[in-house]
């Protein structure tokens, strides 16, 4: 029986270079195919994006996943070079499948090798594993889901958006905590005592289920999941489909009025 492991949602450098060395760990490199051939960290597979999301349903995300090395056991870890968002959106996709035991790089690639850290251009050969699906609901949001809940108390939709785009059209009763807010100068995400206060001062509490979104892919929303996870913030939803999705279905939208200003009150 193998012991229970700590949910981490973001890794350190130093963490991860040791689980390197020990190779009891798989990375994940998100960027696209030409930019990882390049160079990426040491022992690193390549799963882009577009790569994913071109057909992300769980029979078709496993089977990547698979691929990879991944079964039910294996330690992994994901990183990108665009603020977490899209290791953000990876790392999710695999919770949802039943995958407890992920975490992302708290730092970017390219503050990687700001830090002088190793990286390579080699392509490691890996065995496919077998990987259970189990999926997770209690992670995930539906547009007919969130047009529900959305009214009733204690649900707080957060809108991850630029200021800008929110302003001119968001989903009504959202309030809009934008993605940049929630990055620290050198790391992917604020330390937790900041990420508390931020969430606190808008009145979000560990009773609040809280459902992100954003434009489209659940990218930027992925990243205020992971955000809320490192708070310890025990119900929070992805609206996966995002923003793109609600106004395909012609489903009501807001305005902020006056909204040729800009308001930093999400600062």
């Amino acid at each position: 029986m193998s012991k229970e492991k700590t949910v981490r949602p973001t890794i350190d450098v130093d963490s991860l270079r040791s689980e390197i060395r020990d190779n009891s760990i798989r990375v994940i490199d998100v960027r696209k195919e030409d930019e990882y051939k390049q160079n990426h960290i040491p022992n690193a597979v390549n799963l882009p994006l577009a790569n994913l999301l071109s057909d992300d349903t769980p029979e078709r995300a496993v089977k990547l996943f698979q691929s990879l090395g991944i079964d039910d056991e294996t330690s992994v870890a994901i990183y990108d070079d665009t603020f977490g968002a899209l290791s953000s959106r990876v790392a999710w996709t695999l919770e949802y499948l039943g995958h407890n035991d992920v975490s992302l790089l708290d730092v970017t690639y390219g503050q990687w090798k700001s830090l002088g850290l190793e990286n390579d251009n080699k392509t490691p050969s890996v065995d496919s594993k077998t990987h259970s699906v189990n999926l997770q609901p209690q992670i995930i949001a539906s547009a007919d889901y969130l047009e529900e809940a959305k009214e009733k108390d204690g649900v707080i939709l957060l809108d991850n958006r630029e200021r800008l785009n929110f302003l001119e059209q968001h989903i009504p009763g959202a309030m809009n905590i934008p993605y940049r807010t929630l990055a620290a100068p050198e790391k992917i995400l604020r330390p937790k005592n900041e990420m508390k206060r931020l969430f606190e001062n808008r009145g979000i509490s560990p009773n609040s289920e809280i459902i992100t979104y954003c434009g489209s892919v659940g990218t930027l929303s992925g990243l205020a999941f992971y955000a809320l996870k490192s708070i310890n913030m025990p119900n929070v939803k992805l609206y996966v489909r995002s923003f793109k999705e609600w106004k395909n279905l012609e489903k009501p939208t807001s305005k902020q009025e006056d909204a040729d200003y800009w308001d930093l009150s999400a600062e």
